[in-house]
């Protein structure tokens, strides 16, 4: 039975003995192996990938002793980027269904790339993503997921798309959240904690700079301080959205005329980039001649077809690119006519389909 991060937040209330219409709890329950607890914490590391952690387990000794006990990660989704990942842990469903296929995608109002992290559009989320989300499932049924993440992340789009429903709840640094989360568990049995720095520092100095190790000891210490506060029989899940390269080369689509032709707009992320064109075809011929295997270049069509993105609904099949282009090896391929130069400098990338950048781990810990 293959896992992914769409069973994880399903698998945790399933742990509870919960049963969501319309969500096979129990069956994610068992593809992931959770034992019966009577609350858990789901806690979602940005960026924190299998292969990292594991490169690095020398200097997180709790999380180093979870993975000696589980040392299989399970498998994000495609994109193996934030909004996309996010979204399938809240929601239990893959970008093929929700319509969050990225990081950037083309607006329909505005031919314009947004973005799903700061969802800069007048879209509303609900209206994009539309399907239930567990929290919404939950609070059907009498329940509530409290959501401990920053304020700056109170009602924005990505929230909405993935949490509505939910309990929100206020926490800046990482202890802050951990404290929350302790606190949370005398309301509610259902508790999601979301932290974002190791991946913020992976992206602007890559993974494998020393503030990253730094930032991974840093967690490491407040995770083990969560399971000292827990009360007993506490499952706690740590997981990961993607996992991250250290980019080597670059390619500027912009500068290179047998990729530019016929590209009207590229939107997604150096390592997923989305191409929308008049000419799929044409396009795509151009750009594998070019890459080689240097990346995997489908169509849409090629895309929807190899299950990548789950069962694809219209809405998504109309929002994402003509083009895909998942780039291999340390390769990012961007477009200075779309991207800031902001953008096209950033160190750490992922969203491709490497098991660097798709494997995540799922350690856990019950409460004793």
């Amino acid at each position: 039975m293959t896992s992914t991060l769409t069973d994880v937040l399903a698998g945790a209330v399933g742990a509870l003995g919960c049963e969501l219409e319309g969500l096979d709890t129990h069956g994610s329950t068992r593809r992931l192996g959770l034992p019966d607890a009577r609350r858990f914490i789901v806690v979602l590391v940005d960026g924190l990938g299998h292969h990292n952690l594991a490169s690095r387990s020398g200097h997180a000794p709790f999380l180093r002793r979870r993975m000696a006990d589980r040392p299989d990660p399970i498998t994000t989704v495609s994109p193996s980027t934030t909004a996309a990942a996010v979204t399938g842990l809240g929601t239990a469903l893959p970008p093929g269904q929700t319509a969050m296929a990225g990081y950037s995608l083309r607006d329909p109002s505005t031919g314009e790339p947004f973005n799903l992290i700061s969802w800069n559009t007048d879209l509303r989320a609900e209206d994009w993503q539309r399907r239930d989300t567990i929290g919404e499932r939950l609070e059907r049924v009498g329940r509530e997921l409290a959501v401990v993440q920053p304020a700056k992340f109170l009602g924005t789009g990505l929230t909405n798309a993935a949490w509505r429903g939910g309990l929100p709840i206020v926490g800046e640094s990482l202890a802050d959240r951990v404290d929350a989360a302790i606190a949370a568990l005398e309301r509610t049995d259902s508790v999601y904690l979301y932290w974002g720095e190791l991946d913020h520092v992976g992206h602007g100095r890559g993974w494998q700079s020393e503030a990253w190790t730094g930032e991974l000891e840093m967690l490491d210490a407040e995770l083990s301080r969560l399971a000292r506060l827990a009360p007993p029989d506490t499952l706690i899940i740590v997981t990961a959205d993607h996992g991250m390269i250290d980019v080597e080369e670059r390619i500027d689509v912009a500068h290179v005329a047998q990729l530019s032709e016929g590209v009207d707009l590229i939107a997604g992320e150096e390592r997923a980039a989305q191409i929308y064109t008049r000419d799929p075809e044409g396009l795509a011929a151009r750009w594998r001649d070019h890459l080689g295997d240097r990346a995997r270049v489908m169509t849409k069509a090629e895309w929807i077809s190899s299950g990548l993105l789950g069962d694809v609904t219209d809405q998504t099949a109309s929002a994402i690119g003509d083009v895909v282009a998942f780039a291999n090896g340390r390769l990012g391929i961007g477009d200075s006519r779309f991207m800031s130069a902001g953008a096209l400098s950033i160190t750490g990338l992922h969203g491709s389909l490497t098991e660097e950048e798709m494997l995540v781990p799922c350690l856990i810990e019950v409460t004793s």
